[in-house]
């Protein structure tokens, strides 16, 4: 077993400033979102995946398991934007047995939008930002983190735990 070792006051200091960072960045962005395209953060998030599949439509069970979320979670956000007129419900598959969700001409026209702006702010509040080396050191700390972060979440569903 490694031995735990607590942070040091400067360790706890940039945690938390990277937390913090974090978490308004995020903020911005979805009150960019909301006030650019009126739309959530979970909208948006469907709408891309959706964009982004082929023929703009997926199986329900899929999608959930796009964007990590749990079915229940899927299902009422698909709810919602059912009613704004963005997704619509699908028979999907050769024998049109499984239940799908497809994008709307309008949901289309969301999406497109969406991507656009949202590209925009992410630029404006965190690229344009930062030098070449500095874009450079976040992506291949993150692609690490990603891989080593992922290979434990494998190991642990292995192991049975949750």
């Amino acid at each position: 077993m490694t031995e735990t070792r607590s942070l040091e006051p400067e360790e706890w200091e940039f945690w938390d400033t990277w937390m913090r960072a974090q978490r308004l960045l995020t903020k911005e962005l979805e009150r960019g979102l909301q006030r650019d395209c009126d739309i959530s953060k979970p909208e948006f998030s469907v709408l891309v995946t959706l964009w982004q599949a082929a023929g703009s439509e997926m199986r329900v069970g899929e999608l959930s398991e796009s964007l990590d979320w749990d079915k229940s979670r899927v299902s009422h956000q698909l709810t919602r934007m059912e009613k704004r007129g963005f997704v619509k419900r699908t028979q999907y598959g050769a024998d049109g047995r499984r239940a799908g969700i497809g994008l709307t001409a309008q949901g289309r026209r969301a999406a497109q939008s969406a991507i656009l702006v949202h590209g925009g702010n992410i630029r404006r509040h965190f690229l344009d930002s930062l030098t070449p080396e500095q874009a450079s050191v976040i992506r291949a700390w993150s692609e690490q983190a990603v891989d080593r972060l992922e290979s434990h979440r494998s190991e642990t569903a292995g192991d049975g735990a949750s």
